[in-house]
């Protein structure tokens, strides 16, 4: 029985583009970097599509394909809206600035170089 996901992998097709975002500007800190590989300490890893092909399969990856996102990336902060004002100066690219949705929750969203869709979020404290 399946009962733990223990690696979350994006298949990205610049991987040097890719591991700058991640490194360099969202500063997850790597716990390895190969050549078209990295993981990092955060439970995410990257790994260059063209391997993704050799490892699984062209009509599996489809790498010719343009992108769709059909995945979103939660993570809950103490304050989204800081880490918004950082990610944004650091030239990261936002869809939506953060807003508080109706059930009271603060969120914000981004997207890697691949396209893929991040949501940073908090549920500010009540007075």
């Amino acid at each position: 029985m399946i009962s733990k996901i223990h690696a979350t992998l994006l298949m990205v097709k610049d991987f040097d583009k890719s591991l700058h975002f991640y490194r360099d500007i969202l500063e997850f800190e790597p716990s390895t970097v190969e050549e078209g590989f990295a993981a990092f300490h955060i439970g995410l890893a990257i790994l260059d599509m063209t391997k993704a092909v050799e490892m699984i399969s062209a009509e599996a990856i489809q790498p010719t394909q343009s992108f769709i996102p059909r995945s979103l990336f939660a993570v809950f902060l103490d304050d989204c809206d800081a880490e918004y004002e950082r990610l944004k100066a650091r030239g990261v690219p936002f869809i939506k600035p953060p807003v508080t949705q109706p059930w009271g929750q603060r969120t914000g969203y981004f997207t890697d170089p691949d396209g893929n869709i991040w949501e940073i979020s908090h549920f500010p404290k009540a007075d």
